[in-house]
């Protein structure tokens, strides 16, 4: 005769919440892991990628240790996207070696011409947008940055600092500095071109490039340098025509460095400035030091042999 018994529930062992947190912390980490993978697919495929994606690509990013994978979001963050810091369109990279490496931005140079430099192997150009760099994967700093300014292109500064600083993914990892090599320095992150020079946001965004940066003495950077580039924008807006800056730093003999990737402290840096229109050069020659202070311009024919270099080939000074 059937039982009219009901069968007794089946005990099961309740999980208390301390012990599915970490279960839950783990599947969401595997999520966005797989969410950011799926994004660099598809961003593959297109370069639209939103902000709140790229935020979320970058914390991953800092996170992972492959250097396979942080090479390729590298690549990712650096796509040429209009809205973002590189256009590669306006970015070859080159050398020296017997061509002129500026000849996709040749607009930041007097005469169209770019400073005479002897070649070196890891000498490599970048043009941006509203700056050209020589870079040296050496000391993992430019050798120069050359500006044009005028009027107009400086009342069109003064865009809001993006403050993004980025390692430049168009140099190879072993000549460029990483945003890990000035921490904890001791030494500020010292534009060569000023963020307060830049007439957009792309430009703005640009100028934060390590490839644009030199280890600075701190106090030097936010008070004589400053002011040497606040005269600077000065006298771009009085002036009647293009004001073409070249700024870099000078290396002494024993050269100090920060950083795994030995990114070398320059002892001097300079800025000349050109008028074109008065066809008048002088040159900002200081200490890299914080007791830095602000002496007399030197002359373009002192600049060049102290340094070398010859930056005005095309104006015949």
């Amino acid at each position: 005769m059937p039982s009219n018994r009901k069968p007794a529930p089946r005990k099961t062992r309740a999980r208390s919440p301390s012990s599915r947190k970490p279960a839950f912390r783990l599947h969401r980490w595997v999520l966005a892991v797989v969410t950011v993978g799926a994004g660099l697919a598809v961003g593959s495929c297109s370069d639209a990628l939103t902000d709140n994606g790229r935020e979320l690509a970058r914390f991953v990013q800092t996170v992972l240790t492959s250097d396979a994978l942080r090479d390729q979001l590298d690549a990712l963050f650096n796509s040429g996207a209009a809205d973002y810091p590189i256009v590669r369109d306006q970015a070859p990279t080159a050398t020296r070696q017997g061509t002129e490496p500026f000849a996709a931005c040749p607009q930041f140079f007097a005469g169209r011409q770019s400073p005479v430099v002897v070649p070196q192997p890891s000498h490599r150009a970048l043009c941006y947008n509203a700056f050209a760099i020589l870079h040296s994967g050496q000391t993992k700093t430019p050798v120069f940055v050359a500006q044009k300014l005028n009027r107009r292109l400086v009342e069109d500064a003064g865009e809001k600092r993006t403050d993004r600083f980025f390692a430049d993914a168009r140099l190879p990892r072993s000549e460029r500095a990483e945003l890990e090599d000035y921490r904890k320095s001791g030494y500020a992150r010292g534009h060569m071109a000023p963020a307060g020079d830049m007439p957009n946001p792309t430009a703005m965004a640009q100028s934060f490039s390590l490839a644009n940066i030199i280890p600075q003495a701190g106090g030097h950077n936010s008070g004589a340098w400053a002011k040497v580039e606040q005269d600077t924008r000065h006298y771009a807006l009085r002036a009647r025509g293009d004001v073409y800056v070249i700024t870099g730093p000078v290396y002494g003999p024993s050269r100090k460095t920060i950083g795994e990737n030995r990114v070398a402290v320059p002892d001097h840096v300079f800025k000349l400035v050109y008028d074109e229109t008065r066809q008048r050069a002088w040159a900002h020659w200081h200490a890299n030091r914080d007791d830095a202070t602000a002496g007399r311009p030197i002359s373009y024919q002192e600049l060049v042999k102290r340094t070398g270099i010859e930056f005005l080939p095309g104006v015949g000074l």
